[in-house]
């Protein structure tokens, strides 16, 4: 599938597109003593205003409402928040007044904003998350490209159904299959396994291919106000019980076990994380790898062990999606097995 549309042929009623950008902080916001210095920065000291003032164009392709949600390092980002943003995105996309939203973002955690969104926006309208690698401050910043591609891809109305988008060195990314790659690289972004949806340059919007996984006005999912405590472990050689084993006593409500290869766990964890099951917590399995699938691996082992597979999803996304089950009142394995399989 190939669909193009020029910012300029967006709008039918001759007006342009009105964009809201919410600021929430990142390296994007980010400043540093010296243009040469891209690590010793500062994350989310900019305001949404002066990030927009940095960006040339952006008035002739969209009319910008900006709001400024929070400053902050994404490495710090929390389930308030993101029950926060929801709420935001999913009000201003339901005014006739907003034709979509763009979302500036630190990169650590935005693979899992984007797809928490992906699964909480209740809109057909755009909703695109974009950042940076480099600071604001830096020689050669990639920031105000990235901010112009998004807004550019937001008001392009070829976005429209496409779910929640992140636009990031020139490509539009699935917010379930994007991940980032690099601690440095400005494309630091990759979709494993199936590549970019498509991509973003000097204005022009073209999509390769649509997300088929059911998403935004197609999910069951809410941001929640009190959130169950899910957490992720790691299986690796010679790792003990004992992170488990405290979770569990600690009340946690849900598991992710980030196995070696295709979501093989370690003997001694796998006897821990059966007894949790068999507890009543949920114990979802996926691979540390960062890409391919986790089979299920039906009665001989996870249906035995009272285990769900994540499928595609990388264990931190497998955790969003847990949250959001358990929060919705899901239970039992049979029940979170098809909505693994499903979302």
């Amino acid at each position: 599938m190939t669909t193009s549309l020029s910012p300029s042929s967006a709008g039918a009623s001759g007006r342009l597109p009105r964009i809201a950008v919410l600021a929430t902080g990142g390296t994007i916001a980010g400043s540093a003593p010296d243009a040469t210095n891209t690590a010793g920065y500062q994350a989310g000291v900019i305001g949404v205003a002066q990030l927009l003032a940095a960006v040339p164009g952006l008035d002739a392709i969209a009319a910008i409402h900006a709001e400024q949600v929070a400053s902050i390092d994404s490495k710090d980002m929390s389930l308030a928040l993101w029950s926060t943003l929801a709420q935001r995105v999913n009000a201003l996309l339901a005014s006739d007044d907003i034709d979509g939203v763009v979302i500036t973002h630190g990169t650590d955690t935005l693979e899992e904003t984007a797809y928490f969104l992906q699964l909480c926006v209740k809109s057909a309208k755009p909703c695109v998350l974009t950042a940076a690698m480099r600071p604001a401050s830096a020689l050669s910043a990639d920031g105000p490209l990235n901010l112009l591609n998004a807004v550019t891809l937001a008001a392009s109305g070829a976005a429209a159904g496409q779910g929640v988008l992140v636009a990031f060195n020139n490509r539009i990314h699935c917010a379930r299959d994007v991940a980032k790659f690099s601690t440095y690289a400005v494309d630091a972004f990759q979709s494993p396994e199936i590549g970019a949806l498509g991509w973003v340059q000097d204005g022009r919007v073209e999509f390769q291919r649509k997300a088929l996984r059911p998403h935004t006005v197609d999910t069951p999912f809410a941001a929640a106000q009190v959130w169950p405590q899910v957490d992720i472990v790691v299986s690796y050689a010679g790792v003990s019980r004992v992170a488990v084993d405290a979770l569990v006593a600690a009340g946690v409500r849900g598991l992710v076990i980030a196995g070696t290869g295709n979501g093989s766990i370690h003997g001694a964890v796998q006897t821990a994380l059966a007894e949790a099951a068999a507890q009543g917590v949920a114990v979802v399995r996926a691979s540390r790898v960062g890409s391919g699938h986790v089979m299920h691996n039906g009665a001989a082992k996870d249906d035995a062990l009272g285990f769900v597979s994540a499928g595609t999803l990388s264990p931190y996304k497998a955790r969003v999606l847990l949250l959001l089950a358990l929060a919705a009142g899901t239970s039992g394995k049979e029940a979170l097995q098809r909505v693994f399989d499903t979302y």
